[in-house]
């Protein structure tokens, strides 16, 4: 699998983001013309990065920043809804400030690699009757449908979601993909609970409506 890496996301050209969007849904890109079509497979792992704001001085309280508010919002607006559906993590990273020196380190890399491996390890086992062997390959209708043992109420937020019309069929869909990886990660037995379904929502950058 391919990694992308797009610094500066909001800087190309939108038509060029768009065009993402097939390949990032079904993990292929066709080629289509007069007399026939082409498929070519195409499934990668996107990552994209942004200011907050054309000069880059919009953090925190802002006052650096010399934009214009309507500058602001064109800025950000031109990944568009139909991409940022497709984006399952959505993380604000904050200007490092002096007393973030002192905080205790995380866990090493290696630590989290062998943490990822059996990760992934449960999904193989899981899934190893069928074609897929990663939670991110499961398709939605099976990640709601079929018999997989999700705990009784715990998407009770993220049907609430849906049902506000915050979410997409699409997005819910991805919310319970992470959620099945959040599980995996904690090495939880069962299926995902409410907190793993909620951790989901806010790696999304979802704000959840209240009951």
């Amino acid at each position: 699998m391919y990694f992308p890496f797009l610094d500066e996301a909001p800087e190309f050209r939108r038509t060029v983001l768009q065009a993402l969007r097939q390949p990032l849904e079904s993990g292929q890109v066709v080629v289509a013309r007069a007399r026939r079509s082409v498929r070519y497979p195409a499934r990668f792992q996107l990552v994209l990065a942004a200011n907050p704001c054309p000069c880059g001085a919009a953090v925190g309280k802002g006052l650096a920043c010399r934009c214009r508010a309507q500058q602001r919002r064109e800025y950000l607006t031109r990944l568009g809804g139909p991409l940022l559906d497709r984006v399952d993590l959505r993380v604000t990273v904050d200007a490092v400030r002096l007393a973030d020196l002192a905080l205790p380190r995380g866990d090493s890399s290696a630590v989290v690699a062998d943490r990822v491996a059996a990760a992934r390890r449960a999904q193989a086992l899981r899934w190893g009757e069928s074609t897929w062997q990663l939670n991110s390959q499961v398709p939605g209708p099976y990640l709601r449908n079929g018999p997989l043992p999700v705990a009784r109420g715990a998407t009770v937020d993220l049907d609430r979601e849906l049902d506000h019309g915050l979410m997409t069929l699409r997005g819910y869909d991805r919310v319970l993909r992470v959620a099945w990886t959040v599980h995996d990660l904690r090495g939880g037995d069962g299926g995902p609970t409410r907190d793993d379904i909620g951790a989901a929502l806010l790696l999304r950058g979802q704000e959840v409506s209240a009951a």
